[in-house]
């Protein structure tokens, strides 16, 4: 049976963390808001304070897993930076957790902890070769070649988000023009909607026009709402596109908080996709929701942080 370990999951606002065991979360502890604290110092220490409340209900708890939305060197454990959280650059996160809570610790980038909860219990199990993408604050990726998490040279392979649609288009936060994550993050989305009300001369509040607002929007038939989806899989579509020309994956695992829209995005993508793939490269390809939702940044983070503890 697996051990229990503490995963954590750090999103662009908040950072959820849980006792998991295996594919079953056993605790959760409150989220931590991002905001609610001055820097990374601050922040590392409310996670290694919520760690010794976990290990008070879970005394057997055996490593700590975490997953942040950005560049990880894995061998080192410096979190480079995060694009979306101020204040985080060259921090050794799972070096510092460990010396705050004496327990083996290791971070890494929240697409890969998806992408491994995915392959170990969820929706790539049986596959070898996938991506993993995550629609969110961001756009996460994680690259899967015979049945491994592929890193790269420098633990930074998979950033899916921060490949360009558009050579013109928007600077992306590393001087990328035309960011995917530039046109189809949580903000982007509601920005557009609110763009396109405006030119139909409706005002929406950005709280109207939230992509759940939008997938609710849409399924009552409303034409901008439809709009935006149907702009957003074309150039979600683009991307994959691409990484499908160079990797010729088995499957897109696609998890996140916009996936929830479900159908309005997964029929049109895997028809987008389709008219932009010759045939060894579009026949049998999956597009696929992650069985995952809202956990599965901890449950991926936990398995790789229980290799860790394993004894080898």
């Amino acid at each position: 049976m697996a051990q229990p370990i503490i995963g954590i999951d750090m999103g662009g606002t908040s950072v959820k963390l849980g006792v998991c065991q295996g594919a079953a979360v056993l605790h959760r502890d409150e989220p931590i808001i991002t905001s609610d604290f001055a820097g990374a110092e601050a922040i590392v220490a409310e996670m290694a304070r919520r760690v010794a409340i976990l290990r008070d209900a879970h005394p057997e708890v055996a490593a700590i897993g975490v997953g942040v939305p950005g560049f990880v060197d894995v061998k080192t454990g410096i979190v480079h930076e995060l694009t979306n959280v101020p204040g985080w650059r060259e921090v050794l996160l799972g070096r510092e957790l460990r010396e705050l809570t004496g327990l083996p610790a290791v971070a890494e980038n929240d697409a890969n902890c998806m992408g491994v909860a995915e392959l170990r219990y969820g929706a790539a199990r049986g596959l070898t070769d996938f991506l993993a993408i995550t629609l969110g604050t961001g756009v996460g990726g994680a690259v899967f070649i015979h049945g491994r998490l592929y890193h790269g040279a420098r633990s930074g392979a998979g950033e899916v988000g921060q490949m360009s649609i558009d050579y013109r288009g928007v600077e992306g936060p590393h001087g990328n023009t035309g960011a995917l994550e530039r046109y189809v993050g949580n903000k982007q989305v509601a920005d557009r909607a609110q763009q396109l009300y405006a030119d139909h001369g409706v005002s929406k509040s950005a709280e109207e026009c939230t992509p759940a607002m939008m997938a609710a929007a849409a399924q009552t038939g409303d034409a901008v709402a439809l709009s935006v989806w149907d702009e957003f899989t074309s150039q979600l579509a683009c991307s994959l596109a691409n990484c499908c020309w160079l990797l010729n994956p088995q499957a897109i695992i696609i998890g996140g908080g916009i996936a929830a829209a479900g159908d309005l995005i997964f029929g049109p993508l895997r028809q987008k996709l389709s008219a932009q793939l010759a045939g060894p490269f579009r026949d049998n390809l999956l597009v696929v929701p992650a069985h995952f939702k809202n956990d599965a940044g901890l449950i991926g983070a936990a398995a790789i942080a229980e290799d860790l503890a394993r004894p080898h």
